[in-house]
């Protein structure tokens, strides 16, 4: 556990966000847990999912912009038969088609269409802005909104169970994307490419870069004064970033902000490392002096 001289909890935590919570519900509940303001998190998770959310204390709030960028991993179901508004189960039904004929083999050809870099429509009630608002609070107010397409990559697709609900199909599926990708919309486009509709019934993220569902917390578990089990900027740096560590005459040069010579070519996001094991900042290492990128100031 870290802790600043002030003895507030500095670093990342990784909980297990619980169904019904919004990702704010979750940082204001850590806010009064470590008694600090300086709390956010990488990556939204909507309400009705469940899963890995990465919390920055305090310091660690700048390293969240680096980790957002991570692949993220996640098991979900499809309903397969039903489009709704939202593309999952908390919208209205908009349309309805017999999916019980959808054979195994279609399945797997419309998974292996989605499956790769595609272009992606986000769903509509994302929190995308556009032109300064909300898409779902235009979406809410009536609006017909379209947004435009933008590339993902979808390296994992795999149907794990499939099973039959009325004249729909439930589909379990594990799926690995890149960073802006929307499994709400995956799941709508997965109706789409058979021709029957479909829509999100379940998402529960496993994953979020290198950390997983073995290393977070579950949220009643953290009350005030108790253990907040958080980890320290360079240990997550390490476990998720190409690595420079610097010597004592660079750590304090970097510190600084002053450019060092690279560690390695071609790199444009490096965690450098003072030899006590601490993140001075993270570098750009593309060119052949390193620029730091975020300097995080000595204590």
């Amino acid at each position: 556990m870290t802790t600043t001289p002030e003895g507030l909890l500095e670093g990342l935590l990784v909980v297990d966000k619980p169904a019904g919570w919004t990702s704010h519900d979750v940082v204001a509940r850590v806010r009064r847990v470590c008694g600090t303001r300086r709390v956010g998190h990488a990556g939204t998770l909507d309400p009705m999912a469940t899963g890995v959310l990465l919390l920055g204390i305090g310091r660690a709030t700048k390293l969240l912009t680096f980790l957002v960028g991570c692949d993220k991993k996640y098991a979900a179901t499809v309903r397969l038969g039903q489009s709704t508004v939202t593309d999952d189960a908390e919208g209205e039904v908009r349309s309805a088609a017999d999916a019980s004929g959808v054979s195994r083999g279609a399945l797997d050809a419309a998974v292996a269409r989605l499956t790769g870099a595609i272009e992606q429509v986000p769903s509509a009630v994302s929190a995308i802005k556009i032109e300064g608002r909300r898409s779902y609070a235009r979406v809410r107010s009536g609006e017909d909104v379209r947004l435009a397409a933008r590339p993902v990559t979808i390296s994992r697709f795999v149907v794990r169970d499939v099973r039959p609900v009325g004249r729909c199909l439930d589909v379990d599926v594990d799926v690995v994307v890149s960073s802006g990708t929307y499994v709400r919309a995956l799941a709508r486009d997965l109706g789409a490419v058979l021709e029957v509709g479909g829509h999100l019934t379940a998402l529960r993220r496993t994953r979020v870069g290198r950390f997983g569902l073995a290393d977070a917390v579950a949220l009643d578990q953290l009350e005030p004064g108790g253990v907040v089990p958080v980890r320290s900027m360079g240990e997550v740096a390490r476990a998720q970033f190409v690595v420079h560590d610097l010597s004592p005459e660079e750590a304090d040069a970097v510190g600084h902000g002053r450019r060092i010579p690279v560690a390695r070519g071609g790199e444009p996001v490096v965690a450098a490392l003072a030899p006590d094991g601490s993140l001075v900042a993270m570098l750009d290492e593309s060119r052949p002096e390193a620029r730091p990128l975020v300097v995080f100031a000595s204590r």
